[in-house]
């Protein structure tokens, strides 16, 4: 099993399929890495050499913000938004949908399950 970017990739997957469990690396960035390093895209994990891997492993490193430095990244982001308490800070400190979508009806998700409001009748 190879170890990528601290993720244990599947061996018997494709490259650009096993490629993108990892966080931060989708089918479009799997391909542009199998085509920078010269691996076909037909080509299984377990089929790979340990030089092939390690290739992988540095272009990763070198080229492209993955799993934690990509989601500590993100939440800082957020947390930013959050402590300049800007509108869309204040929709993800409340737990609300941050995109403008409505709130009346759906947006489930992120307020959570349906809370039963007492005396409320029609």
């Amino acid at each position: 099993m190879a170890r990528i970017a601290g993720v244990n990739i599947p061996t018997n997957k494709r490259v650009i399929i096993a490629l993108t469990y990892i966080h931060g690396i989708g089918p479009k960035s799997a391909k542009d890495i199998a085509a920078k390093l010269g691996i076909d895209e037909a080509r299984r994990v377990q089929d790979l050499t340990d030089q092939e891997v390690l290739q992988i492993r540095e272009t990763i490193d070198a080229d492209y913000l993955v799993e934690g430095d990509l989601r500590r990244e993100h939440a800082m982001n957020i947390k930013r938004l959050m402590d300049l308490a800007c509108y869309r800070g204040l929709r993800h400190r409340k737990g609300l949908p941050v995109r403008g979508q409505r709130t009346h009806t759906n947006a489930r998700t992120r307020k959570g399950k349906a809370k039963p409001i007492a005396g409320k009748k029609k």
